[in-house]
């Protein structure tokens, strides 16, 4: 975890979630991210809900993206990564949401 966030530059601001294992609450971990100035967000304590939705979400787009595992250009990433995102909450449907996308789902309850 510590190599992984070496490779980082100061990301002010940001939120980087995780479970609340070892290595995500360990002391030298917190004050890498502190020095970052990155804010560290953990699910409460038993529960897997708290990231179900986010890890469904990458697991989708690892899948159904990045299917090559060729590393590419951080802009090309970045907009293929937004296009996804755009694609993933307008027109993917998604069966627990009665085939609708989250956008259509959630006009339908606002309705």
């Amino acid at each position: 975890m510590l190599a992984t966030l070496s490779r980082l530059p100061a990301m002010p601001g940001a939120v980087l979630h995780s479970d609340q294992g070892f290595q995500y609450t360990h002391k030298t971990y917190q004050e890498r991210l502190g020095s970052l100035q990155i804010l560290g967000s953990h699910s409460r304590k038993g529960n897997c809900l708290d990231n179900a939705c986010a890890e469904s979400f990458f697991s989708h787009l690892k899948t159904e993206l990045f299917t090559d595992n060729q590393p590419l250009p951080k802009d090309e990433t970045i907009a293929l990564v937004e296009a996804y995102i755009l694609f993933y909450n307008k027109e993917r449907f998604q069966k627990r949401l009665g085939q609708l996308s989250p956008v259509e789902y959630r006009e339908k309850l606002a309705a």
